[in-house]
């Protein structure tokens, strides 16, 4: 593991209301599963919504639709209704949705390279809280 300072000039910011460019892609993958979404969608390409619902486990119908509108309204995602009989819907990242998703692949791979110790903290977590934290 390095010890080399971070390069905050890269996240330096350039419009008012973000305190730098995290700040910025923060608010716009906010919350437990628009990352998820993004992943999935640069994994498979167009996906259609119930392989999409099965994909990321333990999101209710209400929480993935209410976060692919939030998604496509910021342009991430591109939701492409065929306007067939029976209804067939599929959901695909934008250019700038494909952006988002590269910028998010060192953080799987983190997470990846990190997850007994991850496991562990959860673990630790979890005891100290006596509940589950998810």
């Amino acid at each position: 593991m390095s010890d080399a300072p971070i390069d905050t000039q890269t996240c330096t910011p350039t419009l008012p209301g973000f305190t730098c460019g995290l700040d910025a892609t923060l608010r716009v993958v906010a919350g437990k599963w628009k990352p998820l979404i993004l992943y999935f969608l640069a994994q498979d390409g167009p996906t259609r919504y119930g392989e999409l619902r099965r994909a990321i486990r333990d999101v209710s119908d209400k929480m993935l639709i209410q976060q692919l509108k939030e998604l496509e309204g910021d342009g991430l995602v591109k939701r492409t209704d065929y306007r067939e009989i029976p209804p067939r819907v599929d959901y695909s990242l934008s250019p700038l949705g494909i952006s988002l998703a590269q910028a998010l692949v060192p953080l799987c791979t983190w997470g990846t390279e990190n997850m007994e110790e991850v496991t562990r903290v959860f673990a630790r977590r979890e005891a100290s809280h006596g509940k589950r934290v998810a």
